[in-house]
């Protein structure tokens, strides 16, 4: 399978998607203005359907499959937005999904999962292979799996989501987006510097999840051990292997935020705009809140990726 990506590849997805996913709604905080110095524009995705923006890139995955393997049923592992995804694209298109998921793993991840007819699976992190195990299900079942992000229509649904974004506000001159395995950076920057070439793209991943710094200083995917970051969704260990050529072309550069400045910002959607995000959500807007962009910046998107958070990390924060 090619593993170039292009905006008709994401133009295509974004029609084919549609019927099944929310156009999420793009935000405005005069107090987030203030911090930034420049007019912020956040994207919703935590009002997404199933929570996040994984949604984009599971159903624009199941609705690609042939016919002919469809009725075998799929697998993903996912710390749980990938897996609640692939459930609700599994529905969507009359299948099963048998989702891998560490036993660490937020509570309201996993019910949600279970509650969306997922058949979960789980696994230690730090002790056992995801990879390894879904493609052990795959083989013994005859289903198709769905990566998190390292593949061209995963990534490609995914950048639907600039594409959405850039069609309602079309002079952003900065876009930042957080950084897991890169699927969903890799297909927004496609997108934004086909419909935009002007603009600064801005990874953001956790100081203790810095596998992408370290890559891209290194020129090379570089790999880490598990991270303990609250940002649930961005322990991925290692950029993708399609993800990195992309983010390393495209991007301008990677900004690592702190712990504590992920837990302040998601207080500070919270409690200014009255949204529920997940600390893997607050990333990017971490890195814009406590001044982390370069000057020069006047208008900016702002990637708010998920909201799925259980209501006892929520209050801790």
């Amino acid at each position: 399978m090619a593993t170039e990506i292009t905006i008709q590849d994401i133009r295509a997805a974004a029609e084919r998607i549609a019927p099944y996913i929310h156009r999420t709604p793009v935000m405005r905080s005069a107090s987030l203005d203030r911090a930034a110095g420049a007019s912020c524009f956040l994207k919703c995705e935590n009002l997404q359907r199933g929570g996040a923006f994984k949604i984009r890139g599971a159903a624009n995955f199941l609705f690609s499959i042939p016919d002919a393997d469809i009725g075998r049923g799929v697998v993903a592992f996912s710390s749980g937005n990938h897996a609640q995804a692939v459930a609700i694209a599994a529905g969507l298109r009359g299948t099963t999904a048998t989702l891998v998921m560490p036993t660490d793993a937020p509570k309201a991840k996993l019910e949600a999962t279970r509650d969306r007819g997922g058949k979960i699976v789980t696994y230690d992190r730090l002790r056992e292979s995801r990879e390894a195990i879904g493609a052990r299900i795959a083989a013994e079942t005859g289903a198709t799996l769905v990566p998190p992000f390292d593949h061209p229509w995963t990534i490609t649904g995914q950048g639907t989501l600039a594409l959405e974004m850039l069609e309602e506000v079309a002079d952003l001159d900065g876009l930042v987006v957080c950084l897991g395995g890169g699927g969903m950076m890799s297909g927004c920057a496609t997108a934004a510097k086909a419909l935009n070439p002007g603009i600064r793209l801005f990874g953001v991943e956790p100081e203790i999840a810095n596998d992408w710094y370290l890559s891209l200083e290194a020129g090379r995917i570089v790999e880490i051990s598990t991270p303990a970051t609250i940002a649930d969704g961005l322990r991925s260990p290692a950029p993708g292997k399609i993800t990195f050529p992309i983010v390393r072309k495209l991007v301008d550069r990677v900004i690592l935020v702190s712990e504590k400045e992920i837990a302040e910002a998601a207080k500070f959607l919270f409690n200014r705009l009255k949204m529920v995000v997940e600390p893997s959500g607050a990333v990017a807007t971490a890195a814009v809140l406590f001044g982390k962009l370069p000057a020069g910046l006047n208008r900016v998107g702002i990637v708010v990726s998920g909201g799925n958070v259980d209501l006892e990390t929520l209050c801790s924060l």
